[in-house]
């Protein structure tokens, strides 16, 4: 979060402000389409209520900072990236309650959501925004060791999620993995996937161009896992969320996998094609240019100058030919 708040200029949040299309993209991608979807998948696959919460939780989450990071590789725009994600991380301290208490109404009469603790769920959310802050503090009097801190938190974002699955698997064990159902691990192949293709469906709708596409499609696919997982930790008792507390890690796990293979056929097949619609449109530019010198001589030859002897200079008319 603070390299998150790092990377937000004041400059780009009043621009925001003015024409707020990243704030809008975050609010319809990570609290429209993603709780939506992750209601329904839990429908479809008949989870239990503690599955279901787990599930409801992690898709009512923001956008996550893994989406910046990838953002960059596949040639994205990061200042709508980074728009994004802190939009949805502001957003979220109202919304994300306002979305589970909709959404887990469908198990209403269970005993793991009328212990819901939506109060929590906010103060956990709220303490998010001192770092954000702090970031943004940073950015306006250190510019330099902004941005010496963003890529710190991106690059450890990375090293530490690997780390995280090789001592999750290591000290848990396949005994708890094992307890996870199926529909599980087929909800957490699925929704990030899912996810990616709403977000550029939805940037589609919007007439985006399509760096704004992929951009768009990250950050609705990529969930805040770490946000998730605290949330869980603080809020229910071990004995009561059980073995779904590795839901959020099963999710950045196929979420990270996923946008991998995402990078991996962009630089594969669609970094050519936007090397080619950025030459084209400096053809496009020069040709224009070209044409505006053209026009220019034209405009000019209303009559020529011919040079006699004694030095003499005459103005000849040029005729035009009807």
């Amino acid at each position: 979060m603070l390299g998150l708040g790092c990377a937000v200029e004041l400059g780009q949040l009043g621009q925001q402000l003015r024409r707020p299309v990243g704030l809008l993209l975050a609010l319809l991608g990570q609290f429209v389409a993603m709780p939506l979807l992750a209601f329904l998948l839990a429908l479809i696959f008949a989870l239990d209520e503690v599955a279901a919460v787990a599930v409801l939780l992690c898709g009512c989450c923001p956008g996550g900072n893994l989406s910046n990071l990838m953002s960059v590789l596949v040639d994205g725009d990061m200042n709508l990236s980074i728009i994004m994600t802190a939009s949805s991380t502001l957003l979220a301290l109202f919304l994300m309650p306002l979305c589970l208490w909709i959404y887990s109404r469908y198990w209403i009469n269970t005993a793991v959501v009328q212990l819901l603790p939506l109060g929590a769920v906010s103060l956990t959310l709220g303490s998010t925004l001192l770092p954000i802050g702090l970031g943004v503090l940073i950015r306006y009097r250190h510019p330099r060791a902004a941005d010496l801190l963003v890529k710190i938190s991106l690059w450890s974002l990375l090293v530490t999620l690997v780390i995280l699955f090789i001592l999750t698997g290591t000290m848990l064990g396949p005994d708890l993995l094992a307890q996870i159902p199926a529909s599980v691990y087929a909800i957490a192949v699925l929704m990030p996937l899912a996810g990616y293709a709403l977000g550029y469906g939805l940037a589609t709708v919007f007439k985006m161009p399509p760096h704004c596409r992929r951009t768009v499609s990250l950050e609705t696919g990529c969930q805040n896992v770490q946000l998730c997982t605290a949330i869980l930790k603080l809020t229910f008792s071990p004995e009561l969320i059980g073995s779904m507390y590795m839901f959020p890690l099963l999710y950045a796990l196929f979420q990270s996998a996923e946008a991998g293979l995402f990078v991996l056929a962009y630089k594969m097949y669609g970094r050519d094609s936007y090397k080619q619609d950025t030459l084209g449109e400096e053809e496009d530019t020069d040709i224009s240019y070209k044409k505006l010198k053209e026009e220019e001589v034209a405009d000019t030859s209303y009559g020529t100058v011919t040079t006699e002897e004694h030095n003499s200079i005459q103005m000849e008319p040029t005729q035009t030919a009807l």
